[in-house]
């Protein structure tokens, strides 16, 4: 086995593959949501397959809260994991 498809291997386990996952989220989330949003996050933190997230404006919040379903559902499309069980915002 060459060293690539060994490390390919590796990274498809779950456990390995949910926390390369998780390492990228800052981005992932920066993708789902746009710039101007993620500018706007103060904390985006993952404990225990729940998303909290912070944002600073109330409108954006709002908007935001209304859409948790599908932001969770995208994120977890992203991370090629499930991820995310549950997002709150605040």
């Amino acid at each position: 086995m060459v060293m690539g498809e060994l490390l390919e291997e590796f990274f498809k386990r779950p456990y390995v593959a949910a926390k390369v996952a998780e390492g990228k989220l800052p981005d992932t989330w920066r993708e789902v949501v746009g710039d101007r949003v993620a500018d706007m996050t103060t904390e985006l933190r993952l404990d225990k397959h729940i998303l909290y997230v912070r944002i600073q404006s109330s409108v954006v919040r709002s908007e935001l809260f209304y859409q948790r379903e599908a932001l969770k559902e995208e994120i977890n499309r992203r991370s090629g994991v499930r991820l995310v069980n549950a997002v709150i915002i605040r």
